[in-house]
């Protein structure tokens, strides 16, 4: 039997939201054969008023520690061991066979160490670039995508962990660039299908925490990425202090 680690993040700050999370835990339930492909879900929920509630048919923690996308990424990672694990949105259908399909493309690439998934509405304006069911690349939102992506746990034996600098935006484009510059295989696989819908959760975020998540991130992805210039970064981060002082709550 194939074993997966499910690692999602939710943030039920209303009953809506709990059941966006809930939805996707049941369609990937529904998704597989549990006698060839059994999933382990943990599910780590922000909303710690919610607590000490268990989502059914999985692990439900609520991290004492402030949220941060990476930080609690690297939490699932703490708290699995299976060999292969898939980091998740909360807000995902998971159509049938989409795992199958993930270990049919490892099956043709034993070297493929990222797996992306593949999206009807998301990637329909896109279907030129995919000619293949395994389609290389490292392009954001097209080969990379960052709400639903599927690994080999050695993968981190190579990276290290998420960098916890990345609170939420450009957590994304610092994971793909990661995966370029150890030149680790990644792919779109697209018969693997997981529609990513609209989330309301950011929708819920204060403008004030929206201008520190994207800005704190910006600071840090141009140093790390571009410039490489502390005292740049040091300056751009008390720039963007200023902006979130003035930012409207």
């Amino acid at each position: 039997m194939l074993s997966v680690d499910i690692i999602i993040l939710s943030y039920a700050k209303e009953e809506k939201l709990k059941s966006l999370t809930q939805q996707t835990i049941d369609t990937l339930l529904a998704s597989e054969d549990p006698s060839v492909i059994q999933f382990h879900v943990l599910v780590i929920e922000s909303e710690k008023g919610l607590a000490p509630y268990q989502y059914p048919n999985t692990l439900t923690i609520y991290p004492k520690e402030k949220f941060g996308f990476h930080k609690y990424l690297n939490i699932g990672l703490k708290n699995t061991n299976s060999e292969f694990i898939c980091f998740c949105n909360n807000d995902l259908v998971f159509e049938k066979g989409w795992a199958s399909a993930m270990f049919n493309a490892i099956a043709q690439d034993s070297d493929l160490l990222c797996l992306n998934t593949f999206c009807p509405s998301f990637h329909k304006g896109e279907l030129n670039r995919f000619s293949n069911n395994i389609n290389y690349g490292y392009t954001n939102g097209i080969y990379f995508t960052g709400w639903c992506f599927f690994t080999k746990r050695a993968l981190f034996k190579i990276t290290g962990l998420f960098d916890e600098h990345f609170k939420f935006w450009f957590c994304d484009d610092d994971f793909r660039l990661t995966l370029q510059k150890f030149k680790i295989k990644n792919a779109l696989i697209k018969n693997s299908i997981v529609d990513h819908l609209y989330s309301e959760t950011l929708a819920k975020v204060s403008s004030k925490k929206k201008v520190y998540l994207k800005y704190i991130g910006l600071a840090h992805y141009k140093y790390k990425w571009e410039h490489h210039n502390f005292l740049l970064y040091a300056m751009e981060t008390i720039k963007y202090k200023i902006k979130i002082i003035i930012s409207r709550d």
